[in-house]
């Protein structure tokens, strides 16, 4: 099948949000869209967005699945602000999704579950399609369920399996409408359902379907072409911020030609870092699924004490229960990757929704002096290279480092242009040899980085005792007031000497003047399409993204200095602006801080950025 032909509007870019119930296969369809925009030579962003629960009642509020993707021919990081066309399965899609697309896009809704159990299900006070509600968008009615039976008429499928086809139904209406190719989903269906012939043969025939009905339905309105985006040459995947941190991780110990290790707690929105490793034994990789999370931390740095590269994986509750294990590993001075894909919280919040509300958790939450690196990545993509960097900060520095992803990176997808692996640096894992007879020191320090040397348990002349009493430098335990201090300021000096190892701060735009919007973790993308349109209007703005949030890099003070005012996006209330002004007195630093779950859409920056220009 080919896109269809004759005269096509060309946009830059375009904005889809499929939503219905779990069943419906708004996921798949999304996933699929996106897979289309990447063969096809797009940039593309996701959301996906579905709900805590197992599954919610059928036609519920709570049960509304969603899938958001944006694709254009310009290089972006965000899935939209506001969806250009809605695909709403269902009353309680529309009522949920609605307000995510913007004033006079299309609506292409089921006709078929526009009943009035079904608005009463999901608390419609009257049908919208005839009180009005929708008057400020184009509507498009359509009767997807009787129109996927009707193409499935001869299929032996049971009713239910064929309703379950419509979501490739709809997918086919918007691959015409868009300008998208199928074949490529055709392909995809025929070798995913390959042992299930009659399931493959409906759910292509309901997409050829879906793609014939927008050619001549006469309601649709003309195809929208987006062309190819001017991506820099090389190999590229789809990849999301869980899969692109496994396979840094992996990356990492292959680097360090140590056994990765990961013990790790099933936890929303964390787990899927676990099912992507247990799948990685061809490469050595050991996972551990512990019986909670004090368990997993603890197996972690066992693994870590006899040699390996450790690692473990939470979200926020499961980090405050890691505590006190994350504080042993500081006091050991063992090499530590904690893995933190944040969430709404507090308690159990909303487990699928997305914040930055950990960052004073990661750096505070710890009983006593207990300093950590911390990092975090900004884009899905740059997930890699953040737990590449980890693992090397906590090796060659002996150290837990604690990585801050979140939800929305952890589960949105972008391209990623595979790295070099050839050009990556090797991690110097340093173990030293024993000298049988001679008296071994575990806390003896590196003049240069204060790193304590990494001895191997079982090793002839090496043996040491190392735990979570207060120790001398030969691994004695000690009550002396005065070597616990030293010990407490020579733990945090070796984290603060890591700023010596780290890039330097770049400022995209003028490294001076007015304003400066300094952001970190996933505020990135917004931030970076709000600097990117206000410039190209002519305003003079800049930005500048942390990816090292202890130690800074040392020469924030100085970029800081260059500029009036320090615009800091978070969602959470103020972590990182409370940091910066406690360490940057006399700095103008204003917050612009959303806590909804939901990311900071690009609209809101640009606003806010003109408040200060």
């Amino acid at each position: 099948m080919t896109p269809p032909s004759g005269a096509k509007t060309v946009v830059p870019s375009i904005t889809v949000r499929f939503a219905g119930d779990s069943g419906d296969g708004m996921q798949l369809a999304g996933d699929q869209l996106t897979d289309t925009a990447a063969v096809m030579g797009n940039d593309f962003a996701t959301l996906p967005e579905y709900p805590a629960e197992i599954r919610a009642p059928a036609g519920t509020l709570p049960g509304v699945s969603s899938f958001q993707v944006q694709f254009s021919e310009n290089i972006i990081f965000t899935p939209g602000d506001s969806a250009d066309v809605l695909v709403a399965m269902n009353p309680a899609a529309l009522k949920v999704t609605l307000k995510r697309l913007r004033k006079g896009g299309l609506i292409i809704l089921n006709e078929d579950a526009f009943t009035a159990q079904d608005l009463a299900r999901a608390a419609w006070t009257s049908n919208p399609l005839l009180d009005g509600t929708l008057k400020d968008w184009q509507l498009l009615k359509v009767p997807l369920t009787t129109l996927t039976r009707n193409a499935l008429k001869d299929s032996p499928l049971t009713s239910s399996e064929k309703d379950r086809c419509k979501n490739f139904f709809a997918l086919g209406m918007t691959f015409w409408l868009y300008d998208r190719t199928p074949d490529h989903t055709i392909e995809w269906i025929r070798e995913k359902f390959g042992p299930k012939p009659e399931i493959a043969r409906a759910n292509v025939e309901a997409l050829k379907a879906g793609y014939n009905y927008a050619d001549v339905a006469e309601s649709l309105p003309s195809p929208v072409a987006v062309r190819p985006a001017k991506l820099p040459p090389g190999p590229y995947r789809k990849i999301t911020g869980n899969d692109a941190l496994a396979i840094g991780l992996v990356t990492a110990a292959q680097l360090a030609k140590k056994t990765l290790f990961y013990g790790s707690y099933p936890i929303t929105p964390a787990s899927t870092i676990l099912e992507f490793l247990s799948r990685q034994k061809h490469f050595g990789v050991k996972t551990f699924q512990a019986e909670d999370e004090i368990a997993a931390v603890g197996s972690a740095i066992g693994a870590s004490f006899g040699g390996a590269l450790a690692a473990t994986g939470t979200s926020g509750p499961g980090l405050c229960l890691k505590s006190e294990g994350l504080n042993l590993a500081v006091m050991t001075e063992l090499p530590l990757v904690v893995v933190d894909v944040q969430r709404a919280g507090p308690s159990t919040g909303m487990p699928t929704k997305t914040e930055q509300t950990d960052l004073l958790q990661a750096l505070f939450g710890r009983n006593g002096e207990s300093p950590v690196v911390v990092i975090a990545p900004k884009t899905p993509s740059d997930c890699f290279d953040a737990a590449v960097e980890a693992c090397r900060i906590a090796v060659e520095h002996m150290t837990p480092v604690l990585l801050l992803s979140d939800a929305y990176l952890a589960s949105s997808h972008e391209p990623w242009r595979l790295p070099d692996i050839e050009k990556l640096r090797p991690i110097q894992a340093q173990h030293p040899s024993g000298q049988p007879g001679k008296q071994f020191f575990p806390y003896a320090r590196d003049p240069q980085t204060l790193v304590r040397p990494w001895a191997l348990p079982g090793t002839l002349g090496l043996e040491h005792r190392i735990g979570g009493l207060s120790k001398t430098e030969s691994g004695g335990v000690s009550y002396d007031p005065d070597n616990h201090e030293k010990m407490i300021r020579l733990r945090a000096e070796k984290v603060a000497r890591v700023a010596d190892r780290i890039p330097l701060m770049e400022v995209r735009g003028p490294t001076s003047g007015k304003l400066l919007v300094l952001g970190w973790g996933s505020s990135y993308g917004a931030t970076y399409q709000a600097v990117t349109e206000l410039t190209e209007a002519g305003k003079k703005v800049s930005q500048a993204h942390l990816t090292y949030l202890n130690p800074f890099p040392k020469n924030l003070e100085d970029v800081l200095k260059s500029f009036n005012i320090i615009l800091v996006p978070e969602m959470n209330s103020g972590h990182l602006l409370m940091l910066l002004r406690n360490r940057f007195p006399g700095k103008n630093f204003v917050g612009y801080n959303r806590v909804r779950g939901i990311p900071i859409f690009v609209a809101e920056m640009k606003e806010e950025i003109l408040r200060y220009l």
